[in-house]
């Protein structure tokens, strides 16, 4: 993979975020990792992001602090939003609320590397290619 691809990885879980920067690492990105939603509030003022990956839950707020507004989502970051309890439920609200995808922490090397690859390429949000 190229190292186009810049990544920002917001997670409160220390262990979680290292793991998620070293797996994104090693795919030749170019990964910003933060521990709160104010940090990546600020990269994301001062950068162009393409990814994000952010925890369901962080100590000063969630995912839905970084969802960009409605009018905004065609040239916005794609959002994965690292789910720790993995529930169908929560899974259906982060879709629901434009998330690009939501995905079980910890996860395996593969499903970031493939949510990774939809993203470089342009792939739909995971709800919409379940529809169609």
């Amino acid at each position: 993979m190229s190292g186009q691809m810049d990544v920002l990885v917001a997670s409160s879980d220390i262990e979680h975020r290292q793991t998620l920067v070293q797996i994104l690492d090693g795919l030749s990105l170019n990964v910003i990792s933060c521990s709160t939603v104010a940090q990546a509030k600020e990269v994301l003022s001062r950068h162009r992001i393409d990814l994000i990956f952010c925890d369901d839950h962080m100590v000063d707020g969630s995912y839905r602090d970084l969802l960009p507004p409605k009018e905004e989502t065609d040239n916005a970051a794609r959002l994965v939003v690292t789910i720790r309890t993995g529930e169908w439920k929560e899974y259906l609200e982060a879709m629901g609320l434009g998330a690009f995808d939501a995905i079980r922490r910890p996860s395996h090397p593969t499903d970031i590397e493939l949510l990774v690859l939809r993203a470089m390429h342009g792939g739909g949000r995971a709800a919409d290619r379940a529809v169609a």
